[in-house]
């Protein structure tokens, strides 16, 4: 910050992306930032849901492969406090919405792991709400439910979903073959794309049905 810069090199700071909070707030809920540094335990029985938002990449050695060289830095600290309060989540069967880092996360957790590097989804080279390539769903699924047969999306990630985690059911693909949805029973919803960036986002339906089933 302008006019601190030797009290703020002395300081930790947590930095978050308003996007995803703003999107809760426009579907009627109201959004819990947690610290890096919290305890996994102590806060998740105290929520009604988690959103895990997009970062970097998560360390390799969670799911055990070697990191490939286009690897972004991981923050060990972070990969602890999200794997923790998403095994909290799903021990209590919260309600769970993953965006892009939230469900390649979601799949290791589960015992999958992860291509490192896809460079051709790596669109940062246009602006974020860019729609890039067409997402088809499952029919049945509760992605199918909140978006109908298909929809356009944007790509602003260069990892993908690989070897598929235990439980979780591939409900979206990108025309290339790419899984972009993941579900397990009818609390967690995971998807790659970033519908927080969309301009569509004060509607998109993915919010309500965070809000919605996480008040219920």
């Amino acid at each position: 910050m302008r006019g601190f810069p030797d009290i703020l090199d002395d300081c930790d700071l947590d930095l978050y992306f308003a996007d995803y909070a703003r999107g809760v707030m426009e579907a009627g809920g109201t959004p819990v930032h947690i610290p890096i540094d919290a305890d996994p335990a102590a806060v998740g029985d105290r929520l009604d849901g988690i959103v895990l938002p997009g970062g970097t990449d998560i360390d390799p050695i969670r799911y055990e492969a070697d990191p490939d060289p286009e690897l972004l830095d991981p923050e060990p600290e972070r990969d602890d406090l999200e794997l923790g309060l998403l095994s909290a989540a799903l021990d209590a069967e919260l309600t769970v919405l993953g965006i892009c880092r939230g469900i390649q996360l979601l799949n290791v957790l589960q015992g999958g792991t992860l291509h490192q590097h896809i460079p051709e989804h790596s669109r940062f080279d246009l602006p974020i709400d860019t729609t890039i390539h067409q997402v088809s769903f499952a029919e049945g699924s509760t992605l199918h439910g909140l978006y109908g047969s298909s929809a356009r999306v944007n790509s602003l990630h260069h990892q993908t979903v690989a070897d598929l985690g235990r439980d979780l059911t591939v409900t979206a693909r990108a025309d290339d073959g790419t899984i972009e949805g993941l579900e397990m029973g009818d609390h967690v919803v995971a998807v790659q794309w970033h519908p927080e960036m969309m301009p569509t986002r004060d509607t998109d339906p993915i919010f309500g049905w965070l809000v919605h089933r996480a008040s219920r």
